[in-house]
């Protein structure tokens, strides 16, 4: 054991690719999917509880919070009650964060029937984004200029749910209108903005749109997922993105995500949590208790 500061992992994934009842395209189709990492191949394996805790084993995890794993989407209250059976067998996850798509018609009877599960309390939906940052800005179905889209976002205040929210740095901005306009919807920023670009030209715009983002009292942020597609996990660099971020959003709106097993691709569990307790050595123990696990037990009511 690392020490003994309890640790919350605000987001992190299962599946079963043997046994499960779920089919998870991007992992099981024979042709690969496109992927912000690159090559996922060693990703192509179950990853159960047994695994997770043997990953994390040397630090003191005491609860986690699974959000949805990209299974086909018409299983997804399916991957729901798998989780819950997990849970009940596992002790984990403690809490879900599901899928449901917010701009089909039958958007608000899905939002239903997954807040009807109690580990349930949110939805991770990703809108149409553009692929590059001078790609243009999507404006039709599933965007976030979609009107049926902003109508089916605006039902999680109905059900009590939170947004994960999850889009590249070229659009935070637009998200940040989004999140402004709703604020009696929590939300929580995953993986740092992804600030893939680590370029003066390109942390000026992660900056921008982090600082829009972080004006919004109702939104948090995970800091997770600081891999970039070429290159190995750098300390150093990786110091500043999270320092940064929690100086834009403050000690009490931060919480530490492993996102396990896909940051697995560039780092061990150990060594992350390692890193990011060395990382915020110069913050109080009561800041550092906010960080790494009161921050996501309050947002996630675990």
């Amino acid at each position: 054991m690392n020490d003994e500061l309890p640790i919350v992992d605000a987001h992190h994934h299962l599946w079963d690719l043997e046994r499960g009842p779920l089919y998870y395209p991007w992992l099981q189709d024979p042709a690969p999917h496109p992927f912000f990492l690159g090559d996922y191949a060693a990703l192509k394996r179950s990853y159960l509880p047994t695994d997770y805790r043997r990953d994390a084993a040397h630090h003191r995890v005491v609860k986690t919070v699974h959000v949805e794993a990209e299974c086909a989407r018409d299983q997804q209250v399916e991957e729901t009650r798998w989780l819950t059976e997990i849970n009940a067998k596992h002790g984990m996850p403690n809490a879900i964060v599901a899928h449901a798509w917010f701009h089909t018609p039958d958007a608000e009877e899905i939002l239903a029937r997954q807040a009807e599960y109690p580990l349930v309390r949110g939805i991770r939906s990703k809108p149409v984004t553009a692929s590059e940052p001078n790609d243009a800005r999507p404006s039709g179905p599933g965007s976030m200029q979609d009107l049926k889209w902003l109508a089916g976002y605006r039902l999680l205040a109905k059900f009590g749910l939170s947004w994960d929210l999850r889009v590249p740095t070229w659009h935070l901005e637009e998200a940040a209108d989004v999140v402004r306009a709703n604020p009696d919807i929590p939300v929580v920023l995953n993986h740092t903005g992804f600030p893939w670009d680590r370029s003066a030209e390109g942390l000026a715009l992660w900056r921008r749109g982090m600082r829009v983002l972080a004006a919004s009292a109702h939104c948090h942020c995970k800091l997770s997922c600081l891999c970039l597609r070429a290159g190995a996990w750098d300390y150093e660099d990786n110091r500043r993105i999270v320092l940064e971020t929690i100086e834009l959003f403050g000690v009490e709106r931060c919480m530490f995500a492993s996102n396990f097993p896909v940051d697995g691709l560039r780092v061990s569990f150990v060594r992350m949590f390692d890193d990011f307790k060395r990382m915020t050595e110069g913050f109080t123990p009561a800041e550092r208790l906010m960080l790494f696990h009161d921050n996501a037990s309050r947002f996630y009511r675990l």
